[in-house]
């Protein structure tokens, strides 16, 4: 015998027709990411500081210490830059004591700058 077809759902037919109801627009990424999202615009302004310091130090420091910059994060007022190596963090620390009034005129807001080596992944 052959088995009956479930027949629980009548109303509506399985697979969709070209004639049904419209599914909501999709947007594109691009004018998603232009809407005005807190949260978008947070980290997009945290990038934009960050490209700013990182442009700022290669154009100060000494050309060997500013290819050992391997990021830049300016986080609740203190500017935390981080270095390729232990040696190299050292030798920031020393270069960024004779820059810290140039970094004070160019960001007020700053109180303190921390240079830690920069994690292996």
């Amino acid at each position: 015998m052959p088995k009956n077809i479930s027949r629980n759902k009548r109303g509506r037919p399985a697979v969709r027709t070209a004639a049904g109801p419209r599914p909501t627009r999709l947007h594109s990424v691009k004018e998603l990411l232009r809407r005005s999202a807190p949260a978008l615009t947070r980290v997009t302004d945290q990038a934009a500081r960050a490209a700013f310091w990182s442009e700022w130090l290669c154009h100060h420091l000494p050309t060997e210490l500013g290819a050992r910059v391997c990021g830049v994060v300016e986080r609740d007022g203190t500017l935390v830059i981080s270095a390729a190596s232990a040696a190299w963090c050292a030798r920031l620390r020393y270069a960024l004591q004779e820059l810290d009034p140039q970094i004070r005129a160019a960001a007020p807001q700053l109180t303190a700058i921390a240079v830690r080596v920069q994690p292996h992944s």
